[in-house]
């Protein structure tokens, strides 16, 4: 069934202020592939897989056959989100449009999907930088769901993705430097008052309970100030 496209257009900017207003990474996710079975008809389950160092990794999932699909690809090493990412050709999106006939690119993995209840699939690649992939799959239990203009859907949503998720990592590694720096300050202060230290030697107490204990400086810093905000 065709798209209502302008509709469609109009769903697709409120999830982008949707992604941008989610807390972390994870959120982002979350958040999208949600999304993808909202806004894409047919879509029964969407996840995005990442593999790291051949490692299968399910980073989000809306809908039970997710996890499985992602697992038995991670297993198999094979599927159609590892050779997407395997193309040289620049092509960024499959498409099974009946998974129920035979697959003799991965019958392994085509057999397993059959008996979860897998009629039809589309994905888009996320990104890829050498052996490590994300890819955006959606799921159908119906043959023949996803056409091409479902396709078109499925990219346009992944490109909003990208975007999103490259902006919720910076974000939230920023976020991340800005709590640690805050931490590390107020611990350096609580050492600086307390003991009558400078700046740098207070600093290198705790680089060296740190080093000493191997816990994270941060963690160290965290550590010297519940103790000083703590109860006598």
């Amino acid at each position: 069934m065709a798209l209502e496209w302008r509709e469609y257009a109009e769903r697709m900017a409120l999830l982008a202020r949707d992604l941008l207003a989610q807390d972390s990474v994870q959120d982002t996710l979350d958040e999208i592939a949600s999304a993808a079975v909202r806004l894409v008809d047919g879509c029964d389950a969407a996840g995005i897989l990442a593999v790291r160092k051949g490692r299968a990794v399910t980073l989000a999932a809306c809908g039970d056959m997710v996890r499985e699909s992602d697992r038995l690809q991670g297993e198999l090493g094979e599927g159609p989100c590892f050779d997407l990412a395997r193309r040289k050709d620049g092509d960024r999106v499959y498409r099974i449009a009946d998974l129920t006939r035979p697959q003799p690119a991965w019958e392994r993995y085509a057999a397993g999907a059959r008996e979860l209840g897998i009629g039809s699939m589309t994905g888009v690649l996320l990104y890829a930088d050498d052996e490590d992939f994300g890819a955006l799959d959606l799921y159908a239990r119906r043959p023949g769901t996803f056409g091409e203009d479902i396709e078109t859907a499925a990219w346009l949503l992944a490109s909003h993705a990208a975007v999103a998720l490259s902006g919720a990592r910076t974000v939230d590694q920023l976020e991340h430097a800005l709590d640690t720096r805050h931490a590390i300050g107020e611990a350096m202060g609580i050492l600086m008052e307390r003991h009558r230290m400078s700046e740098e030697d207070a600093f290198d107490v705790l680089r060296r309970i740190s080093q000493h204990h191997n816990i994270k400086l941060r963690d160290v810093a965290r550590r010297v100030s519940a103790e000083h905000t703590g109860p006598a």
